[in-house]
């Protein structure tokens, strides 16, 4: 399978021509020297392009790196100080980028809010939180009530959050969910009555609306929350392609 082959198979099920007002430049932002001919061995998955991970993919023997945030970006950018460290990071070891944003957020069922909202059971799911006439997150009804601890648990798989806020009814069982920096969204989730609102940050000037409308939110971090759906891709690209994957771990704290 070559790169631009590759792109075609990740685009089948991401579709890329549905996002056509994400700001961010969604396929292939790097390619290798010859993505027509080469045959690709080795995909490595993160969450951000950057230097570290760039590196630590041509380390492990990849030959394209699959982020959920990529290098490109609407607009035009000069290629400069860091911004031209990380691109020559991945020119320097013939690494192509393939990066995919909302389409990876949005995908059922292999994007970050399918994936966070299959961790809890989340059942009768139609869509929440749409950003720029595009459906993102995810609502629905739990098939058994939860208290926030249970779902905190089971959504980060273990993982701690950033932030727990405790202000809704003990028992949960309508839950929205919108994956990374969408904490605006929390005043969809009280519209529309719901128990919890689970995201990756929270905003400072939220915390007083959120208690005044006493509902339960769950920041479980933007790296922490949008790990879900590099992990989905990267899995169904193993199983269905049989190409060698890796999963890399840079966490952001954040």
């Amino acid at each position: 399978m070559t790169l631009i082959e590759l792109d075609r198979y990740f685009n089948s099920f991401l579709k890329k021509e549905n996002y056509s007002n994400d700001i961010a430049l969604n396929g292939i932002q790097i390619q290798n020297k010859n993505p027509d001919s080469k045959q690709i061995q080795k995909v490595a998955f993160a969450v951000d392009a950057s230097e570290e991970t760039a590196k630590l993919a041509a380390s492990c023997g990849a030959d394209v790196l699959f982020t959920h945030h990529g290098l490109f970006w609407s607009g035009c950018e000069t290629i400069t100080g860091n911004h031209y460290a990380r691109i020559k990071k991945f020119l320097d070891n013939d690494l192509a980028l393939i990066s995919y944003h909302i389409p990876l957020d949005a995908n059922n069922p292999n994007g970050n809010n399918y994936g966070l909202a299959s961790r809890i059971k989340l059942s009768k799911i139609t869509p929440f939180a749409t950003w720029r006439g595009m459906d993102i997150g995810v609502k629905g009804t739990l098939k058994k009530a939860m208290s926030i601890e249970e779902i905190t648990d089971k959504v980060l798989d273990g993982q701690k959050p950033m932030h727990v806020l405790k202000f809704g009814n003990p028992l949960i069982k309508t839950v929205g969910i919108c994956s990374g920096g969408a904490a605006d969204d929390v005043e969809e989730a009280v519209k529309e009555g719901l128990d919890c609102f689970i995201t990756g940050e929270m905003n400072h000037e939220l915390y007083h609306y959120i208690k005044e409308n006493k509902i339960n939110v769950i920041a479980g971090g933007h790296y922490q929350t949008e790990t879900v759906g590099v992990s989905l891709v990267m899995q169904k690209l193993a199983k269905e392609k049989k190409i060698e994957v890796e999963f890399i771990d840079c966490p952001t704290q954040m």
